[in-house]
């Protein structure tokens, strides 16, 4: 088994679209931005996030009508410089929910949500920095 992509499904399919292509900054396999199927990823690693149209999904199953309550996804993104990266997404209009802060002593992150609410946890690795030979800083 191999994992191929995390899949949202989503209502309001242009403002989710527009928030992972241009707020964080992912690139589309094609553009898609009215929908109902995109598919985006990182410059680096070959993870994707996909994004459908909750309405086809529930017209193909038959059985998604209700809303989902609270977060019913995390999408995870490791970054280099959560510093850095916090700062350029909240120059691109992102709101944290979570400024970045340690987890653990290995970890730090920091928390935003998408406009329908998932919740995107973004992760600097510290110790794969310090092995790298370099030492974590606060510097952008």
């Amino acid at each position: 088994m191999e994992l191929t992509q995390i899949r949202l499904l989503v209502s309001d399919f242009p403002a989710v679209y527009r928030f992972y292509r241009d707020v964080l900054g992912l690139k589309p396999q094609f553009e898609a931005e009215s929908g109902p199927y995109a598919k985006l990823s990182p410059d680096t690693g070959h993870a994707a996030i996909a994004l459908q149209d909750r309405a086809q999904m529930a017209g193909m199953l038959g059985r998604l009508g209700a809303e989902p309550v609270g977060y019913r996804a995390l999408v995870v993104l490791r970054v280099e410089d959560l510093d850095a990266t916090h700062a350029e997404l909240t120059s691109r209009g992102a709101g944290f929910t979570r400024d970045p802060g340690p987890m653990g002593e290995r970890m730090r992150v920091a928390y935003l949500e998408d406009p329908e609410g998932n919740l995107i946890e973004l992760q600097e690795w510290l110790e794969v920095r310090e092995q790298a030979g370099s030492t974590p800083t606060s510097e952008g």
